[in-house]
């Protein structure tokens, strides 16, 4: 299982490697890679790190899990491969782009390029057994994902934070609101955005509107 990190995040979280509960996660991490058929792809694992810098970091989307299907994953919250059908959720917020921004439907649903502007799309847990949502969960990704969240918000100023969902909002109940922007609205998904209060949150323009007002360059969503 070959994984790196970038050396900007590296330095950063070094601390948290060097913790017990990282060493157990790695451990159970090599035992399910070489017997079980896990996602994303060893090599992917911090694919949102390596894409995008800590230096560069500008905003955070918080997911839960990787995608658990075929292909699916490639270590970007709510991303997939080119070539891979855009799963539910992330229609809509293509959907709520569309809508905020005026931007058309991309054909792909891999958002690397949103990564390499400074967007962190950043699961809560980085791996999952194949066809079994949630399978990595309760191994130690959430408190080494907790550790991100906090060192971005105490190391950073004016990072605008999207949580999505009563998860990604309780996971950011540490971050900084002084100094960063908060974005709340229910998740993508069918099941919770068809109830209303996903479609119309506008926190594509509202995020292009607070870091243009710190100085920063907007992202091209």
């Amino acid at each position: 299982m070959n994984v790196t990190i970038a050396e900007s995040w590296k330095t950063q979280l070094q601390p948290e490697f060097d913790k017990p509960y990282f060493g157990q996660l790695a451990e159970f991490l090599r035992h399910e890679y070489s017997t079980q058929r896990v996602y994303p792809p060893g090599r992917l694992i911090f694919n949102a790190f390596n894409s995008c810098s800590f230096d560069d970091t500008r905003v955070v989307i918080l997911g839960q899990d990787p995608y658990h299907g075929e292909g699916q994953a490639n270590g970007l919250a709510f991303s997939v491969a080119d070539g891979i059908p855009k799963p539910p959720s992330l229609i809509n917020i293509f959907k709520e782009i569309q809508d905020d921004l005026g931007k058309p439907i991309p054909k792909s649903g891999n958002l690397e390029r949103w990564a390499h502007q400074g967007v962190m799309l950043l699961n809560a847990t980085l791996t999952v057994r194949a066809g079994q949502a949630g399978s990595h969960q309760g191994k130690g990704w959430e408190t080494f994902t907790d550790a991100v969240v906090n060192l971005i918000s105490a190391q950073k100023d004016h990072v605008v934070f999207m949580l999505w969902g009563a998860y990604a909002q309780k996971k950011g109940a540490v971050i900084d609101q002084t100094k960063h922007l908060i974005l709340k609205a229910r998740h993508p998904s069918p099941m919770a955005a068809n109830y209303g209060g996903w479609f119309g949150n506008k926190h594509f323009s509202q995020a292009n509107a607070y870091l243009e007002s710190k100085g920063l360059a907007p992202i091209e969503w």
